[in-house]
């Protein structure tokens, strides 16, 4: 794998700390702004909404541009914003420097996974965009809590101006490792095309129910663990380690299997997700099954990030940018999806494990939604066959025609 997909991979990495970085501070920033926390959490869901909002937008206004001129823009305003949070005056103008952050933030992985995609051959592309993925593994793993640390013992701003330092080292990575590439050609009507048939949108949609479980489980495993299965607050931080350390080994296992056999991976990893949100319901009763389960989890969620990636940018041909970075906004839909249904059921009183029946239906929709778009590809395969043979048995009868036509009368 070539070094310019370590500094994609480490520009993944201050993305994936930032985004969640902030749950971790919001009671000191809400105690510096004199705020509550429930408006503090605004910096959670404005984030949220502007990489859903940011990712197309961005992108289609540097539809014409050079993608490593993309690449280095972005990381420069995703530097920027943070230089601007770390110097906020008032909670405003550090809500407005995260959205303008989570603007970067989706643009970024959409043209991203396209690049380190392109960075190698076409049999480990979906390697390469699992390891360029593999930092924002890495920052669950390690930046978020390093970074919490370090906000609660320096202060919320020191959290800030760290991960700017590491989007200066990203930047500079990008600038120097990735290769020049040529201008796109056609534009955003060309890009915008591939959003006229069905088989993009059902990809789409395969992206959002399918990564919706992630969230759905892992936004209510603290009470989870703590209510159902028993352990004390203490352990929560370990348990989704390990649930981090999964996700770390998980994303380079699907890229190696999406590599071989795109659709059964997407299937696998689907289904998956929806067997082990069923079988939390059980485990969760259960400390050590609990954990093995979870930590499975983990390792099945990641797996799912580079077949549902490549379904989509197959999907967009010559015109893959724009398809990558509605993909991002549809992986942040799932974020927001199944949490928010999660809440509703945990709210109606039917425990948190009804957190877990949410997850695994939103996985069977999504498994369903791959199943329809793997029926749509083979009847399109099926058509071009017929196509083909029909021309094939038309072409040769002109032949005999055309002899006659020479012979003398």
């Amino acid at each position: 794998m070539p070094l310019a997909l370590l500094a994609l991979a480490l520009g993944a990495f201050g993305i994936g700390t930032t985004e969640f970085v902030i749950a971790g501070l919001l009671p000191d920033l809400a105690s510096d702004f004199h705020t509550s926390i429930p408006a503090a959490g605004l910096l959670v869901s404005g984030y949220a909404f502007g990489v859903v909002v940011g990712a197309p937008l961005i992108t289609a206004l540097g539809a014409r541009l050079p993608r490593k001129t993309m690449l280095v823009g972005l990381m420069g305003l995703f530097v920027a914003a943070h230089l601007l949070s770390a110097l906020a005056p008032g909670f405003g103008v550090l809500l407005a420097a995260r959205i303008v952050a989570s603007f970067a933030h989706g643009a970024y992985i959409g043209v991203g996974a396209v690049v380190a995609a392109e960075l190698v051959a076409p049999e480990r592309r979906a390697r390469a965009v699992a390891l360029m993925f593999t930092g924002i593994s890495l920052a669950n793993v390690l930046g978020v809590p390093l970074g919490t640390f370090l906000g609660q013992q320096l202060g919320w701003r020191a959290t800030f101006w760290t991960v700017a330092g590491i989007g200066v080292v990203a930047l500079a990575g990008i600038a120097l490792l990735v290769p020049s590439g040529p201008r796109p050609q056609g534009g955003l009507r060309h890009e915008m095309a591939v959003f006229r048939g069905g088989r993009m949108w059902l990809a789409l949609a395969t992206t959002a129910l399918g990564w919706a479980p992630v969230l759905a489980v892992v936004t209510y495993v603290a009470p989870l663990l703590t209510d159902v299965t028993g352990f004390g607050k203490g352990a929560v931080p370990v348990v989704m380690t390990l649930l981090g350390a999964g996700m770390l080994v998980g994303g380079p296992l699907g890229g190696r299997y999406t590599d071989r056999a795109l659709l059964p991976t997407v299937l696998a990893a689907l289904a998956g997700l929806t067997v082990l949100s069923a079988v939390l319901l059980v485990t969760s009763h259960d400390r050590i099954a609990a954990v093995a389960t979870l930590t499975v989890f983990g390792v099945v969620a990641s797996a799912t990030i580079p077949p549902l990636q490549v379904w989509v940018v197959e999907r967009a041909a010559a015109a893959p940018t724009m398809a990558s970075a509605a993909n991002v906004s549809a992986f942040n839909l799932g974020n927001a999806v199944g949490p928010a249904l999660a809440g509703l059921t945990i709210g109606a009183g039917l425990g948190y494990t009804s957190a877990l029946w949410v997850a695994a239906l939103l996985g069977a929709a999504g498994f369903a939604a791959a199943l329809a778009g793997g029926a749509l590809d083979r009847r399109d395969r099926r058509d071009r066959r017929d196509r083909r043979e029909h021309s094939d048995r038309t072409v040769p009868s002109a032949a005999p025609a055309a002899e006659a036509s020479r012979v003398p009368c």
